[in-house]
């Protein structure tokens, strides 16, 4: 629209003294008007296909709700107690004799409750059958049996052991084992969970064979810290499950690509609150510690370092800041790493981030 105008002037500056400008401008000034009712046109046009639409899907939804067929009212109630529903404006009986899903029975307190309750556990992976087998009865049993009987329950309970198969013996002794290692790691039961569905997806695609069972069971639950975000380390579960630290990492790459699982690398600030316990460290040099990382990101120095390092070397600075020293041997036992990659980390920070200049001001307040 303002070119249109701005054309005008400057025709009009062009053709000042011409008799065609009128003519030229009586054209440009219809096709402008019609310009202009014919958006207007259009705009309305849209918006009635828009109400009708609208329309047209309120009365689709409509179809769904249940009406009484007797006066077509939609105000009907649902009586629980002898299933029926009834509809409120004229009292027909719309439906009647339904089913109840609730429970039939009462109870007063958790013990009556748990006795009376006849549905199992839900489903979990931490257990070889997913909580689904069925046991022909126990041992304790057997004391209340006759010796006919002790013999045959016997025979029964050996012949369910012997046809498993050999992945249910496998996940049975598996599973036992990742139990021990979450347990003594401290992991979460949604993290033990992920980790035995990892486990399981493993063996059914015959992963584990040609390896030690005790390794894939590490670095699936490494695989499962790594994607619940859960700061532990190779060194963590080498001393936990007692496999060496390269065949775990070993055994997690191949998992992963095999399974197809995305983890994305690890953030060196889901360290610092860990290691900023173990060193008894304040909440200030914490949330300096953090400041730091996240500057390091920023400017890429974190790219191609591993992560406990770059969180040591950031607390091990925070701390200088702040005034809470802490010897690098120190940082070192806590971070699990060596005291040269603590200073070749705080070397690089420094250099990077210009964090020397604040370490002298703290140094001369002390003084």
């Amino acid at each position: 629209m303002f070119g249109l105008i701005n054309l005008l002037g400057h025709i009009k500056y062009i053709f000042k003294n011409s008799s065609y400008y009128k003519e030229f401008h009586d054209h440009v000034t219809t096709y402008t008007e019609n310009f202009i009712n014919y958006s207007i046109f259009l705009f309305i046009k849209l918006s009635i296909i828009k109400y009708i639409i609208i329309i047209k899907w309120g009365l689709g939804l409509m179809a769904f709700v249940k009406k009484c067929p007797e006066c077509g009212s939609i105000n009907l109630f649902w009586n629980k107690d002898k299933g029926e529903i009834i509809c409120k404006d004229c009292g027909l009986v719309v439906e009647e004799k339904m089913i109840d899903f609730n429970q039939e029975w009462r109870s007063f307190d958790a013990d009556e409750a748990a006795k009376k309750r006849r549905a199992g556990a839900p489903m979990t992976y931490t257990q070889f059958d997913k909580g689904l087998g069925t046991d022909i009865g126990h041992k304790s049993d057997i004391y209340k049996l006759g010796g006919r009987n002790k013999n045959k329950f016997m025979r029964l309970r050996k012949w369910q052991q012997r046809i498993s198969t050999a992945i249910e013996r496998n996940l049975k002794l598996a599973l036992s084992e990742l139990k021990r290692v979450s347990s003594f790691l401290k992991l979460s039961s949604s993290v033990e969970e992920e980790a035995s569905k990892i486990y399981t997806m493993a063996v059914q695609k015959g992963l584990v064979r040609g390896r030690s069972m005790e390794s894939v069971v590490a670095g699936a639950l490494y695989a499962a810290c790594r994607r619940f975000e859960l700061p532990r380390t190779l060194d963590e579960l080498s001393e936990a499950s007692g496999i060496e630290r390269k065949e775990i990492g070993r055994t997690y790459r191949f998992i992963t690509r095999e399974l197809s699982i995305t983890i994305l690398p690890s953030n060196p600030a889901d360290y610092i609150p860990r290691f900023a316990s173990a060193l008894r460290l304040t909440a200030e040099t914490q949330s300096k510690a953090v400041e730091i990382i996240e500057q390091a990101q920023k400017v890429e120095l974190t790219s191609g370092r591993g992560p406990t390092g770059i969180a040591a070397a950031a607390l091990y600075v925070a701390a200088l800041i702040n005034g809470e020293k802490r010897t690098q041997r120190e940082v070192a036992d806590v971070a699990g790493v060596t005291e040269v990659t603590i200073r070749n980390r705080y070397k690089e920070l420094l250099d990077k981030l210009d964090l020397e200049k604040e370490i002298k001001k703290t140094k001369k307040k002390k003084k």
